[in-house]
């Protein structure tokens, strides 16, 4: 039985749905679809059965479910052992990050290293979801903050603060915010709402636990952009907000908060050079950017 087509069927049944395995698989709905539907036809039993929210594994596919699992993980231990026996400084290298932080930092230290490793196939993918590196769905995962998991070899490149920014036109309508108040009165730009405890929006709470959330966003970008529109106040990275003219930030009385920041990789991929190499150039550049990363007043 052809591996592809149970790869199929374990992605299915792992993402429920089409479409959804397509994305996991790097491939398109309709040649799912199509290889799914072969299988189906050459077993002569159906694996899924449809539900509104997608695809459910049948009776049959449910018992394959757990041997699948086994197959795939040693399918992809064969793959990062195959790629972690590269010896030179040549291949693909495929980066995760947050979308400011791989934007406004990673992006231009990345192409710095492509130009000086030009067999080095850099892909920088900037998208807040945690990418699985045991499936080699990357190589690299830059986060600011904490993984949330134990199977990654991680190295702390650099830490990076926050601030409370307000444009100027927002201070003269407003006033600067009381902080004995909790910033009663003014507004902020806050994260959408989820389990996760984000260190620079907790410590919003606290200082402005008064003020009104007018917008919530999680695009560091679109808060950016409202506070300098004059709309509200808003928690940025220092490495942004303070060389933008148009934003005062303002001091509030507890210490302004900061989130390290780390490499995840597996363990079979540390060692191969081009992924070695690249790590070590991370560390080297932002240590040099320390004092914009994380500025001492």
């Amino acid at each position: 039985m052809d591996w592809d087509d149970l790869k199929i069927v374990h992605a299915i049944a792992r993402h429920g749905s089409l479409s959804a395995a397509a994305r996991a698989l790097r491939t398109t709905q309709p040649t799912v679809s199509r290889r799914l539907a072969g299988l189906e036809r050459r077993i002569g039993a159906k694996l899924f059965e449809r539900q509104a929210g997608g695809l459910s594994p049948g009776p049959l596919c449910l018992g394959l479910i757990e041997p699948l699992e086994r197959m795939d993980e040693q399918a992809q231990a064969v793959a990062r052992r195959i790629a972690a026996r590269d010896r030179d400084l040549q291949g693909p290298i495929t980066l995760t990050s947050l979308g400011w932080f791989g934007d406004d930092v990673l992006a231009p230290l990345l192409a710095r290293f492509g130009g000086r490793h030009p067999q080095v196939r850099i892909n920088l993918v900037n998208d807040a979801r945690r990418f699985n590196l045991s499936r080699r769905e990357a190589d690299i995962a830059v986060r600011v903050g904490d993984f949330g998991r134990d199977d990654l070899v991680q190295r702390k490149l650099a830490d990076v603060s926050y601030g409370l920014y307000a444009s100027q036109s927002y201070l003269k309508r407003h006033g600067p915010p009381d902080f004995t108040s909790k910033c009663a009165g003014h507004t902020v730009i806050s994260l959408i709402e989820s389990p996760d405890k984000v260190v620079p929006f907790e410590w919003l709470k606290v200082i402005a636990a008064n003020a009104h959330v007018t917008l919530r966003t999680n695009s560091v970008q679109s808060h950016i952009a409202a506070a300098e529109a004059g709309e509200a106040m808003a928690v940025l990275p220092r490495v942004l907000a303070d060389p933008r003219a148009n934003l005062s930030r303002i001091k509030p009385p507890l210490p302004e908060p900061y989130n390290p920041v780390r490499t995840g990789v597996h363990a079979d991929l540390r060692n191969t050079p081009r992924v070695r190499s690249l790590i070590d150039f991370l560390a080297k550049e932002l240590k040099a950017m320390a004092r914009d990363l994380r500025p001492a007043d």
